[in-house]
């Protein structure tokens, strides 16, 4: 049964209670040994309407008039109540044994034996609240498994097979209809392209323009390069609590990118890969300014890691310096505000560690290091006293 619930929605009050952030529960659930990925059957229709709201939801038939006693799909607020729902049922378990991004779940232990005990307290949470489980769609112990669009396994976040596959086997796109979902599809496995921005600009020039659409060399080369990345994508980390992040950052005339790495058994282990394209205006910006608006874009991107540890930007640039001057123009100033509630520190950038860092040995691109410009001063002979 498909009901419209347009009208009704708009009268509706927004319910705003928050969804979790994905990239934490992400984070959370990676790097374990036994997972179960748990679906709820029909999870919406497992809670009760009001009584008094129940009309709310008429709809006409042939026969007869009729209404849900059970919240049905389309309502404006039903996500925001089942993961209120979620929240209070496994307030005990969530973070410890359990994620949940609203009717997601996934059981995560470091054994076998844990997680045996595990589901013993998941399932008597759901028979103590009368809640069922679709075992269709439930997988019970295993190595590994796709939540929320990625994979996850003892040895980290694993992009999603499938999404990469589509990419490797899409032809060069021939229209502006096959760019678009190119560019969709690339933006969705962003997470584990680095420099992307750089890598897709390419193409990207060619959504902007309005006159026709020409798929060039150029673009052609940046697709391969695309696809020779997606062959072999790196597999990310979750970041340990206890130590501190660090900060790559990479500038062109085109872009700015960035990496989150983590120091681990002697390597740097990669957690996140950041990139955008600069707009118009921001190419014009000066190198400097570029550098540090590649901190802010990832310090506004990745908030919450840069919330919960201390972080180290491995940079050749002055930012510290030129951040403390009690003079700085008014973007640059705000920037300096902004990065002031994180606990940041920098030092200068040392050897990269890892084979999938290599995008970012280089920070500034070739043509655009700090180096004196002089100028040349044309004068007509005459002089004023």
């Amino acid at each position: 049964m498909c009901t419209d619930y347009s009208n009704l929605n708009k009268a509706c009050p927004k319910d705003a209670y928050p969804l979790p952030c994905i990239d934490r529960l992400v984070d959370g659930a990676s790097g374990h040994g036994v997972f179960s990925f748990l679906d709820a059957y029909s999870g919406y229709n497992q809670i009760k309407m009001h009584p008094t709201d129940e009309e709310k939801t008429a709809f006409i038939t042939e026969n007869a008039n009729f209404c849900y006693r059970v919240m049905p799909f389309g309502l404006k607020n039903v996500g925001a109540t089942y993961q209120r729902l979620m929240d209070k049922v496994f307030q005990g378990q969530i973070g410890r044994n359990i994620e949940i991004y609203v009717d997601d779940m996934v059981v995560k232990s470091g054994s076998l034996t844990d997680h045996m005990a595990d589901l013993a307290e998941i399932f008597g949470e759901l028979r103590k609240h009368n809640m069922r489980l679709n075992p269709e769609k439930c997988t019970f112990g295993v190595r590994g498994g796709k939540f929320l669009g990625f994979m996850l396994s003892v040895r980290g976040i694993e992009a999603n097979r499938d999404k990469c596959q589509a990419v490797l086997e899409m032809r060069s796109p021939s229209n502006l209809k096959e760019l678009q979902r190119l560019s969709g599809r690339l933006v969705a496995l962003s997470r584990f392209l680095p420099r992307l921005g750089d890598k897709i600009s390419p193409m990207t020039k060619l959504l902007r323009k309005a006159s026709t659409f020409s798929w060039n060399e150029s673009c052609e080369a940046a697709f391969a390069v695309l696809k020779a990345a997606l062959a072999t994508p790196p597999i990310l980390t979750r970041p340990d609590p206890l130590n501190p992040l660090s900060v790559y950052l990479a500038v062109s005339d085109e872009a700015i990118s960035s990496v989150i790495v983590q120091e681990k058994g002697g390597t740097q282990a990669p957690i996140y890969f950041v990139s955008r394209l600069l707009q118009d205006s921001e190419t014009r910006y000066q190198l400097i300014e570029k550098v540090v608006l590649g901190l802010v874009h990832t310090s506004r991107r990745l908030r919450h890691y840069f919330q919960s540890h201390p972080v180290v930007v491995h940079t050749d640039c002055p930012i510290s310096k030129v951040l403390r001057k009690p003079k700085l123009a008014r973007r640059m100033m705000a920037w300096s505000v902004e990065l002031s509630q994180f606990d940041i520190t920098y030092r200068p950038r040392g050897p990269i560690k890892a084979q999938c860092l290599v995008d970012f040995v280089n920070e500034l691109h070739p043509h655009s290091y700090f180096e004196e410009q002089w100028w040349i001063l044309h004068v007509d002979g005459s002089s004023n006293r």
